[in-house]
């Protein structure tokens, strides 16, 4: 297919890799950061606008940092609608507003278009590999011509239900990603506060029911002290804020997701808005006054 994208940063551009060396054509239009030179490279096409992208291909893929970036790219005065074809599919795989999304969604058909929503999860290193999961809204029509696109950036793919379903879906995955980073952090520091080698234990909790993803890799980070971003606190603010903003007006109480969002804000008070996400136990460890380390052979 001749596929737009619009978003190549961390997560983006190895994404827009994947597509590319399944064959397919690649249209990009800059956002913050000039196109990766492999892409170019590789034979994509850079375009002056999103409506000079739009204009030019079957599909267009958004991988955007928050609801307003996606709602220039899609709506501004150069954007995407105003290039747009009829029948041109939309898939926004960025992390945004569901009630945003479903105003967006609307809007594209309007202009002749079809929508998929598919934020994913699974960070850096799910993109590099191609094994993101891929949580999809949208109709079976418009889900089914995505699919084969979803095949070469993710592993789990689900449609989850119509628009903004998939927004949904996960606003719920960064509630359970942020409180698991939490409990991971928790458990270390107590390690390592009473004297015991926190490595030793997260060997030992990936053996039991305590086992996580979240442990597996983030815990490593942390007694490593790697949180360069894979995933930046700053984004995972805005997906609790998302999803606290949604709760309040469902009459829902969410504290698990509050004490995070808390502890996210101790760390960007403290320089840490671009530090990896699995960065929230430097907040313990200052509420702790004592630091995860690695104990001496």
């Amino acid at each position: 297919m001749r596929i737009g994208f619009i978003g190549t940063g961390i997560m983006g551009r190895p994404m827009a890799g994947h597509l590319q060396a399944a064959g397919h054509q690649l249209w990009l239009a800059p956002h913050r950061s000039p196109a990766p030179e492999e892409l170019v490279a590789g034979g994509a096409t850079v375009c002056a606008s999103a409506r000079a992208l739009a204009a030019a291909v079957e599909a267009v893929i958004l991988m955007l940092p928050d609801t307003p970036d996606v709602e220039r790219a899609l709506f501004g005065a150069d954007g995407v609608v105003a290039g747009l074809r009829p029948g041109t599919l939309v898939i926004d795989m960025s992390s945004i507003d569901p009630i945003a999304t479903r105003d967006f969604a609307a809007r594209v058909a309007e202009a002749g278009g079809e929508y998929v929503d598919a934020p994913v999860s699974g960070g850096e290193v799910g993109a590099k590999a191609a094994s993101l999961t891929i949580m999809c809204g949208g109709s079976a029509a418009a889900f089914a011509r995505a699919k084969p696109l979803f095949g070469a950036m993710g592993k789990n793919i689900t449609l989850v239900g119509e628009v903004g379903a998939g927004q949904v879906a996960k606003v719920a995955n960064q509630i359970v990603v942020a409180l698991n980073i939490a409990a991971v952090g928790e458990a270390l520091l107590f390690a390592a506060k009473a004297g015991v080698d926190p490595g030793k234990v997260r060997e030992a909790l990936l053996g039991g029911f305590a086992a996580s993803r979240v442990l597996e890799v983030h815990g490593q980070r942390m007694i490593d002290r790697t949180f360069a971003p894979g995933f930046r606190i700053a984004l995972h603010q805005k997906d609790l804020n998302l999803a606290l903003g949604s709760a309040r007006a469902l009459g829902l109480a969410l504290p698990g997701t509050a004490g995070a969002q808390q502890l996210f804000s101790a760390c960007v008070a403290r320089g840490g808005a671009d530090w990896d996400h699995s960065a929230l136990v430097r907040a313990l460890e200052a509420l702790a006054d004592h630091e995860i380390a690695r104990a001496a052979p």
